[in-house]
């Protein structure tokens, strides 16, 4: 026999996945609609209008991809690239490889600028890659969550448009808690997710992308065999399920029939989406960075040091370098079955030399931040580190009560 579902109730402060607010998962239970029926078709509709207000765009094409946050950057990568295309990723932490990765699997011509994980790039240095390499692609991650670094793209975009060079940017990590502006930044796809600042269970892609793309995607576009046997393409996407000249026909006045919804994703999005928007996005990223500077306080306050540039830090993301003799795993372990409390290690180079402390969506509130504190503190001391005790939580009060 199987036993019910009994889940521990976690204080989730990790870089994604987050905790979802109880209004979402009271969405998630709403009945099941048929995904043509007219009442969720007046949904998607709304969802689409909605997934664009934080993405800071008017481009037609908005909508959600089934699959966690990886699915769309590899069906914008794909639905671009085709084999030979070269591509120019500028790599400061772990998730500018994935990026390569997808790109490696569309046989694309790879081109990396590499640099140390420490700090995002300055944006003269890419935009002098650019100017040797000629690529038809940027890709890029505008908040990276391996190190808690998040990279200016102004420059870089307005680059890109004047030569004609299409720019994907994964802002999985920014989305809804730093300000994205895919418009004025000369952004042609941004990739989102629902599993960080969405406060939305993962199980959805969010994207957008421009004009200049969407005629790319239709020279390309190839109707499902079982549909018709018109519509044959010698340059189709390769990827049926991720194929974003199918999936926008999904969504649009076409609504071609390419899957079956995820409908209680749609409606954990809508409401995801919703109060997101109800709060005003900068009281979000208002939130986000209140809740960080208190964070950093606290983390400060014990004597750490915090990882990398922090003129360059991400308020979604805080790294602390573990202290000399201090076993990270043993620390992170202790916080999650003690106190309920879930942080992150990191990837690579930093793996074994950071802990990371997440600072998204519904998981972003005071008393989290507070908890988390107290209890790292209480940690750290049953483990010997060399730290300044009662200094955390005082800290952290200090920023918030000076704020009211």
């Amino acid at each position: 026999m199987y036993n019910e579902l009994n889940t521990p109730i976690r204080t989730i402060m990790t870089p994604g996945p987050v905790e979802v607010h109880p209004r979402v998962r009271q969405a998630m239970s709403t009945p099941i609609l048929g995904q043509f029926d007219p009442a969720f078709l007046k949904i998607m509709n709304e969802v689409r209008e909605m997934i664009k207000v934080p993405f800071g765009t008017k481009n037609k094409q908005a909508f959600a991809i089934d699959g966690t946050s990886r699915s769309g950057l590899e069906a914008a990568l794909i639905g671009l690239i085709e084999p030979g295309d070269k591509v120019l990723i500028p790599a400061y932490g772990r998730f500018a490889y994935l990026l390569g990765e997808i790109c490696e699997r569309a046989k694309a011509d790879i081109v990396y600028v590499e640099k140390e994980w420490d700090s995002a790039f300055e944006q003269g240095h890419v935009i002098e890659a650019i100017t040797k390499h000629q690529p038809k692609i940027v890709a890029m991650v505008h908040g990276e969550t391996a190190n808690g670094q998040v990279q200016t793209l102004d420059q870089i975009g307005a680059y890109c448009k004047k030569e004609g060079i299409f720019l994907v940017v994964d802002t999985v990590a920014t989305y809804g808690g730093v300000p994205v502006k895919v418009d004025e930044w000369g952004i042609d796809i941004a990739i989102a997710g629902t599993q960080k600042c969405v406060g939305v269970p993962a199980g959805l892609s969010l994207i957008t992308y421009n004009d200049r793309v969407e005629k790319v995607l239709t020279a390309r576009y190839q109707k499902e065999l079982g549909l018709s046997k018109d519509f044959r393409n010698d340059r189709h996407i390769s990827s049926n399920y991720f194929d974003l000249s199918q999936l926008q026909r999904y969504w649009d006045e076409n609504r071609i029939n390419h899957h079956t919804e995820a409908t209680s994703m749609i409606y954990a999005l809508h409401e995801g989406l919703r109060m997101m928007i109800q709060e005003g996005l900068e009281n979000g990223y208002e939130r986000h960075q209140l809740n960080d500077k208190a964070i950093q306080a606290g983390i400060k306050a014990m004597g750490l040091e915090l990882y990398g540039d922090l003129e360059s830090k991400m308020a979604t993301v805080t790294p602390i370098l573990i202290p000399n003799g201090i076993d990270g795993e043993a620390v992170k372990n202790t916080l999650l079955e003690l106190f309920g409390v879930e942080i992150a290690s990191s990837f690579g180079p930093l793996n074994g030399k950071i802990w990371r402390f997440g600072n998204m969506g519904f998981s972003s509130r005071r008393e989290n931040v507070l908890h988390v504190l107290g209890a790292f503190e209480a940690t750290l001391l049953y483990y010997g580190a060399d730290i300044q005790t009662g200094k955390a939580v005082q800290a952290a009060l200090e920023v918030y009560l000076s704020e009211k």
